[in-house]
């Protein structure tokens, strides 16, 4: 070592011989970690390389493990789980550290468990790039949103190393991010073109892209759109979501390469990007708030939103075809088209565009393929956007066990409805008012008793809830009739309604069991029915549990506005960390949960288990109810849906 420092002073400058010689200490012991690594049986590099690519040494499939595990979950043999380690040790993902360096490091020492490697979601078909294709003459177009400007150097680099040459569009978000691109990318080899553009704070990634390059665009064969992205907090920057998207979209030679053959063959294919980032929650394919904004682009575009989980690229990162995604890119844009900032963290015009881009694209007679990096394969296959949906029932009390609280939402949780459709008890008074005339259509009956419902919350100032007693005085007043007829249609619905409440059985099972076990168990719901009415159904699905009760229309909080989960977490203050949440409603039991302190999880409910399922037909939006297709699905909709999990 002396030896090798005496030369190498010789001829390097101070600064230079540190850097090589840090570098040779690093790798030094990087080499120790590898073979200790392999004698415990936790990198095995030729399992490695057989999924995940070819290296020229062990050393190098090692380094390559350890740089793509920091951000993605890649496993170093069949011994060592990634993602599980992370999951389990968020310390170490927030510091962006390899789990398998840390795990030896500090890990071992401080007992934290590992786990053999799990396939969690594995493609059930493969796309596989043909080497002989010829893509080297496709016309391509790189567009970037450069907000931070450290980015401007982790996209040089990208653009360095790019298999082919490309024109690179810049929107930049200050005078110095702009000089610093054209002064690095000017000199760029693989950059033939080159545009930047000053742009104000308006409109994320999206709005600059459409209002200074969008017809341009028009003219490429395809379209890579990517933008600097982090997250600020827990005391450093995190860039695991961005270093994920860009590593196989843009960065990953192979994968890129791979990419550009098979749009270059399948000229069907519009859309490309990777499955969701894996840290992100289960429910993030899903419409969450989202539907609301997107009239715009159902009415000119023609796309069916009525599924609520969808395939679309999370992040807003993609590579496309522009002729996939003509109509958007034709559209006549400025600044003002978009919403100001502060943008809430989701539900906007621009939340709602992200979601529909895979929808106009298969519109256009066009197909997405996606890149699963832990299995190493592209696919078509869609359904990883329920891969965290497989949870059998010792697993779900495994992770549930580990709480003191634990809170469980009632309809489409612990009970569900014979029929599935929530209405139909409604639909059902309006038969029998049909028949006496009081009403034209068990439809129209529907439709006055929503409207009295609704008209009671805009008396409120949609403050607090409305109950089932005030909704049928309203109602009586609407259809002229006494106080004695409306309660009678009152307890006619609730009839109606506990006759088709069945229990989710292995709900109601891992509920006894987690009480038994000495939890405390919560029961909350946004609910017009009264407390009386709730514990007759939790009676007739057979919950003996003692349990809190926590209804929206006596409490006059909401679970889907916050209020309810505010009050709650002022309840349990502190303990907010051993308090959890499980329920169906991305909104109301997930999102807005999480964003008072509380862990949630996510479960399907009979419809999305039917559509994870990949069963048609389904029931759609609509405002008209139709009685044969709810007497026809609805029953099986609600048994397969009896467990919100797939693994029962």
């Amino acid at each position: 070592m002396k030896a090798y420092s005496k030369k190498l002073v010789k001829i390097l400058s101070v600064k230079q011989y540190k850097s090589k010689l840090t570098k040779y200490r690093e790798n030094k012991h990087l080499q120790r970690l590898m073979t200790l690594s392999v004698s415990n049986n936790l990198f095995d590099a030729t399992w490695y390389q057989e999924h995940y690519g070819a290296f020229p040494n062990d050393f190098e499939a090692f380094k390559d493990y350890l740089y793509k595990s920091t951000f993605a979950n890649v496993n170093p043999s069949s011994g060592f789980d990634t993602e599980h380690y992370l999951r389990n040790n968020l310390d170490i993902y927030l510091q962006g550290v390899s789990p398998l360096l840390h795990y030896f490091n500090y890990g071992r020492k401080e007992n934290r468990q590992i786990a053999p490697a799990t396939v969690r979601w594995q493609p059930k078909s493969q796309l596989i790039a043909k080497d002989n294709v010829d893509w080297q003459l496709q016309n391509i177009a790189i567009c970037l949103h450069i907000f931070y400007d450290d980015f401007v150097d982790k996209f040089a680099d990208c653009l360095k190393s790019f298999p082919i040459d490309v024109d690179v569009f810049v929107a930049a978000a200050s005078q110095e991010i702009k000089e610093k691109v054209e002064e690095q990318y000017a000199q760029l080899l693989t950059v033939k073109k080159l545009k930047v553009a000053i742009v104000p704070n308006r409109g994320r990634n999206f709005g600059p892209m459409l209002v200074e390059f969008g017809k341009e665009l028009l003219n490429y064969d395809l379209l890579c759109h990517l933008h600097s992205k982090k997250s600020l907090y827990s005391g450093r920057e995190q860039t695991q979501w961005f270093d994920y998207l860009n590593q196989y979209l843009f960065k990953d030679r192979h994968v890129v390469a791979c990419m550009l053959r098979l749009f270059a063959e399948h000229k069907n294919l519009g859309m490309y990007y990777p499955t969701s980032f894996w840290m992100m929650p289960s429910w993030v394919n899903h419409w969450t708030c989202n539907k609301p904004f997107a009239k715009s682009f159902i009415e000119d575009w023609g796309i069916d939103v009525s599924d609520n989980f969808l395939n679309y690229p999370v992040g807003g990162m993609f590579w496309v075809r522009p002729e996939a995604i003509k109509q958007l890119l034709e559209t006549n844009y400025d600044y003002d088209s978009f919403p100001e900032e502060p943008l809430p963290n989701d539900g906007s015009w621009l939340h709602a565009l992200e979601r529909a881009l895979g929808l106009l694209v298969e519109k256009n007679n066009y197909e997405q393929f996606f890149y699963h990096p832990q299995a190493a394969k592209f696919t078509q296959d869609k359904s990883y956007i329920f891969a965290n949906y497989y949870k059998p029932p010792t697993q779900l009390i495994t992770e549930l066990q580990g709480f003191e609280v634990i809170s469980f939402d009632i309809f489409d949780t612990i009970l569900r409805r014979k029929y599935t459709e929530p209405d139909f008890a409604k639909f059902q008074v309006g038969e029998v008012l049909t028949e006496q005339s009081i009403v034209a259509t068990p439809q129209a009956f529907v439709d006055f008793r929503n409207r009295a419902e609704h008209e009671i919350r805009v008396q409120k100032k949609f403050i607090g809830d409305v109950n089932i007693i005030e909704i049928y005085h309203r109602l009586g007043q609407l259809l002229g009739c006494d106080e004695e007829q409306a309660m009678s249609w009152l307890e006619l619905e609730f009839s109606f309604d506990l006759n088709s409440i069945l229990p989710k059985d292995e709900m109601v099972q891992v509920l006894h069991h987690l009480s038994d076990l000495g939890k405390e168990i919560w029961l909350v719901s946004d609910s017009y029915y009264t407390s009386s009415q709730i514990r007759t159904m939790l009676r007739k699905i057979g919950i003996s549990a003692p349990y809190s009760l926590f209804l929206s229309c006596e409490q006059q909080l909401r679970k889907d506005n916050g209020t309810m989960w505010k009050m709650l977490s002022e309840k349990v203050n502190f303990l907010r960390a051993k308090c959890i949440h499980i329920g169906d409603n991305v909104r109301a039991d997930a999102q807005l949960c999480g964003d008072y302190g509380f862990t949630n999880m996510h479960i399907l409910n009979p419809v999305d288990k039917w559509q994870a399922s990949g069963l048609k037909p389904k029931f759609k939006d609509s405002s008209e109810m139709d009685k044969t297709n709810i007497l026809k699905w609805g029953p099986l909709m609600s048994n397969l849906g009896r467990y919100p999990f797939f693994g029962e």
